[in-house]
């Protein structure tokens, strides 16, 4: 039996250039922090303006590599300048609340790396400093701004997938031992470091799920090393995830309906493009941006410029409500595998 063939909407994305322009400002450099300035500074229009650290002489560093004017051995100093209006918290995870709710404090808007912390208590303790201070906060989840999802959820929300009934996504990388990723005072773990991206991506299709059933390993340091997750829907449907920090995996993406199904390349994380089928029939979504890599963060940056200079204090696309549901998700396989001793 054939279909017609799927029609693939235009792309929604926020442009890179010619928006509204936000001056930002950069604490805890590193290599994370280095991908985002560099994509801000080479692929869009908005302008990191000053960078802080603990170490004087690594932001002094950091600012001479990328161009920004000003740099600070200490955090409240760029709180403190006048010419920042949003602050992107670059920290290991440990930090991102106490980073966060300062800047928070100091007035500025926010941009926080994934995940916006440890558990869905900080993740509503930065919905609620912010929503009390009236400025913009939002974690960095730069995946839902990527043209290919974009794409995706148009046709889902135009019915072109039918029921989605089965979401499947993996994301590992193998992780030298001893590093950040193995120390469980600074948040480590595949969970929160890897599989806060596919947990997320079953939310984006499928919202909060009736439950959750992980199960996995443990690494000595007691940090989860590798998970698998089923989490089962009141409609019937499901979403099978895993995650590693073992291994390197497909970073395979995938949503089934019963009229469609999309499969997002791998590494799904970043920009790329997808297949979609509906009977018989499939055609590609390819994003020709030329962006690869940590270069999808543009997106984001210029999507959060765009919110401010609206006047929103979250994101329409990765609403808080969503973070912290994500974090829960998240909490409860945390809880089961660790009270598995595995």
């Amino acid at each position: 039996m054939t279909s017609a063939p799927p029609v693939l909407p235009a792309t929604r994305s926020q442009p890179l250039r010619g928006g509204p322009v936000l001056r930002w400002g950069v604490v805890a450099p590193g290599g994370i922090a280095a991908d985002f300035v560099h994509a801000l500074h080479t692929h869009t229009d908005q302008r990191v303006v000053s960078v802080a650290s603990r170490s004087a002489d690594r932001a002094a560093q950091f600012a001479q590599q990328h161009g920004i004017p000003r740099s600070h051995g200490g955090y409240a100093e760029l709180y403190d300048d006048p010419d920042v209006q949003i602050v992107y918290v670059a920290s290991p995870h440990s930090e991102h609340l106490r980073l966060a709710t300062d800047a928070i404090a100091a007035g500025k808007h926010v941009l926080i790396e994934k995940p916006i912390g440890l558990s869905a208590a900080e993740a509503r303790a930065v919905r609620d400093a912010a929503a009390d201070a009236g400025v913009f906060a939002m974690e960095a989840m730069w995946t839902r701004f990527v043209p290919q999802t974009d794409v995706m959820m148009q046709l889902r929300d135009a019915g072109d997938l039918g029921e989605l009934r089965l979401v499947t996504a993996d994301l590992g990388f193998a992780a030298q031992p001893g590093g950040r990723l193995f120390d469980p005072q600074l948040g480590g773990g595949a969970l929160l470091d890897l599989g806060v991206y596919p947990v997320w991506l079953s939310h984006l299709l499928l919202g909060m799920p009736e439950s959750v059933r992980a199960t996995g390993a443990l690494t000595g340091t007691g940090v989860d090393e590798q998970s698998a997750l089923v989490l089962d829907y009141a409609s019937g449907a499901q979403a099978l995830l895993s995650t590693s920090i073992r291994v390197t995996s497909p970073g395979r993406a995938a949503a089934s309906g019963t009229l469609g199904r999309v499969e997002i390349d791998p590494f799904f994380v970043f920009p790329s493009g997808f297949s979609v089928s509906r009977g018989d029939e499939t055609a590609r979504f390819d994003d020709r941006s030329g962006l690869t890599y940590r270069q999808g963060m543009a997106w984001q940056a210029a999507a959060v410029a765009r919110h401010v200079d609206d006047g929103l204090l979250e994101s329409p696309l990765h609403p808080l409500q969503t973070t912290v549901e994500v974090m829960t998700i998240i909490d409860d396989a945390r809880r089961q595998l660790a009270a598995s001793g595995a």
